[in-house]
């Protein structure tokens, strides 16, 4: 075993019931033997089948939040997930990119909460347009990626397939070619927070070296593990 774990640092929303945001990610983290560290975007009043509101933290707070940990931590791979504009996301990647050479960044472009919280869809269009996001790794749902306009742009997305008609079957868009992933467990069960948990294990994976197939399909296959690791809408993480 080895002595040190690779940091794997999540920048994205508190929600209180543990399914999605940070916990759930640092959840991830640790039973891929990766250390977690948090920088928390939003508070979220919800639990895992209701929603009633977000409350966004301050930019100073998240970037001193980023700026403390990185200045403490040799950190290289980082996820974002829940973010209130694309101009926080675009000062986020700033703050990474001064300081950690060549990083490793998953964007998980949150536009709508699965439990029925709305976020604003257009947040993120002027960081679009311009292009700000070439070297990131994205992985949307189908709704996510129709609404972005992902489509022609981006170099590296993985979509997830929970809302396509082939439920389950997931393509990942890379170097110009198409990388299809079918489930391997079917079942009618329901979980809240897969997305977060999906980019949090593809992180993971990368962080401890396995190259990209690997990593996805490493990450597909321990998601279907948690959505069937009990009949409730939290998954254990074991």
């Amino acid at each position: 075993m080895p002595n040190k774990r690779p940091y794997c640092l999540t920048i994205a929303g508190f929600d209180p019931s543990g399914g999605a945001g940070i916990l759930a990610d640092i959840k991830t983290y640790e039973q891929h033997r990766c250390q977690g560290l948090a920088v928390v975007t939003a508070n979220t009043i919800q639990t895992e089948d209701s929603f009633e509101k977000t409350e966004w933290v301050t930019e100073d707070t998240i970037l001193l939040q980023l700026k403390t940990l990185m200045s403490r931590y040799k950190v290289r791979f980082f996820k974002i997930g829940l973010i209130e504009s694309g101009e926080m996301l675009e000062e986020v990647l700033q703050v990474i990119h001064a300081n950690c050479d060549a990083p490793t960044i998953i964007w998980d472009p949150i536009i709508g909460a699965t439990v029925g919280g709305e976020f604003d869809k257009n947040r993120f269009s002027i960081f679009l347009k311009e292009n700000k996001f070439a070297d990131l790794i994205i992985t949307p749902n189908l709704p996510e990626y129709e609404s972005l306009g992902l489509k022609s742009s981006a170099n590296l997305v993985y979509l997830k397939g929970g809302h396509s008609i082939k439920k389950g079957h997931d393509v990942l868009f890379w170097k110009g070619n198409q990388y299809p992933f079918a489930p391997k467990i079917k079942t009618d069960f329901q979980k809240h927070g897969t997305g977060c948990i999906f980019s949090s294990a593809l992180l993971s994976n990368l962080a401890l070296d396995y190259p990209m197939i690997k990593s996805c399909l490493r990450a597909k296959r321990y998601v279907e593990k948690r959505i069937v690791s009990n009949p409730s809408l939290l998954a254990w993480h074991k």
